[in-house]
């Protein structure tokens, strides 16, 4: 098996300022993590390129991107609280973007079974039309966008602790992709409630399964044996895309969930399940310990593989199991009105 992985240079042009949690020392401590993880040799690191106007026109607005354009080239600043674009962040986002349609076609060619994109700024709070959560264009949705243009049917697993809701804005009313989200709730950006299903073509296409903060690895793979596995098997996927987001670890400092690097080789492997190999790409999203960042970036690639990397054990015993039974008693009364 082997993984493409996708690096930017550019990447490290981002700058979010002093003491911003999104900083390059992201990047630095997840290719650490990949050398840590021993399977080096199963990996293929390779250039990313910039995404072209027509790729990010499947998922964002031209005015939208015209201003993002405008706002960094004129020296960028504060987009919001949270949000920072420097002089050069719109070619970095242009390469983040460009990274996961390039593993695409690395993929089609054959180089790869799997890709993980290690780029930033990370992506899957961007809506059609906003730039939010530290994210510029949306990474994931570029990627799923332009696969469902050629007539694939995509799945979008976002594991990160925080709701993509710029995923869920794009896709709402699109019928070709599955969105998934495992997140954190009550936590920014405070959506991706349960009854958030999608609309037009896109109802039941968008799969919400919010959980308490200090929940464990076991919750989030019995989320995945029990109500995504069928989702899945009903949808039938020929892609999977991941928001590989490593903030629900136990020691990131911005959530409060409580996952370990053994969990996230767990949810990989599940993850594998959903695409055959070839068809498999994940991007970088959160997490801001960066030793945390590296034990579970080097542990999700290990399993990419097929290898055996868990820096921690699996975690057990925590909150969330009545939150995941609300996922799937609202899910069974939507399949089934008079239950």
């Amino acid at each position: 098996m082997t993984v493409l992985l996708a690096v930017s240079e550019r990447s490290i042009d981002h700058d979010t300022g002093l003491g911003h949690p999104e900083s390059s020392d992201r990047l630095q401590a997840a290719l650490a993590g990949v050398r840590q993880s021993g399977v080096s040799e199963a990996t293929v690191p390779v250039p990313a390129r910039k995404a072209t106007r027509a790729e990010l026109e499947t998922v964002h607005s031209g005015a939208f991107l015209d201003a993002l354009e405008r706002f960094c080239r004129s020296g960028g600043g504060n987009i919001d609280a949270d949000t920072v674009a420097a002089p050069a962040s719109w070619d970095a986002a242009l390469m983040a973007a460009g990274s996961g349609v390039d593993a695409i076609e690395r993929l089609d060619r054959g180089e790869g079974d799997a890709a993980f994109c290690l780029v930033r700024p990370p992506g899957h709070h961007a809506t059609r039309t906003r730039a939010m959560g530290f994210c510029l264009i949306n990474n994931v949705a570029v990627a799923a966008g332009v696969l469902a243009g050629r007539g694939e049917r995509v799945m979008v697993l976002d594991w990160d602790a925080h709701h993509g809701n710029g995923t869920q804005d794009i896709f709402w009313e699109d019928g070709r992709v599955l969105y998934v989200s495992m997140h954190e709730a009550p936590l920014y950006p405070y959506s991706g409630a349960i009854d958030e299903m999608g609309e037009g073509q896109g109802l039941g296409l968008t799969l919400n399964i919010p959980l308490p903060a200090g929940v464990t690895g076991d919750v989030e793979t019995a989320a995945l044996d029990e109500v995504v596995a069928p989702a899945v098997d009903r949808f039938r996927p020929t892609w999977v895309l991941v928001s590989a987001g490593f903030d629900a670890h136990r020691n990131d400092p911005l959530t409060g969930m409580a996952l370990s690097s053994g969990d996230f080789a767990d949810l990989t492997r599940r993850m594998m399940e959903y695409a055959p190999a070839g068809r498999r790409l994940l991007f970088l999203e959160g997490g801001y310990d960066l030793d945390a960042l590296a034990d579970c970036t080097g542990a999700c690639t290990a399993a990419l593989v097929g290898a055996e990397y868990r820096p921690e054990a699996s975690t057990r015993g925590g909150p969330g199991r009545t939150a995941l039974e609300a996922v799937k008693e609202f899910a069974r009364r939507w399949e089934d009105p008079l239950a």
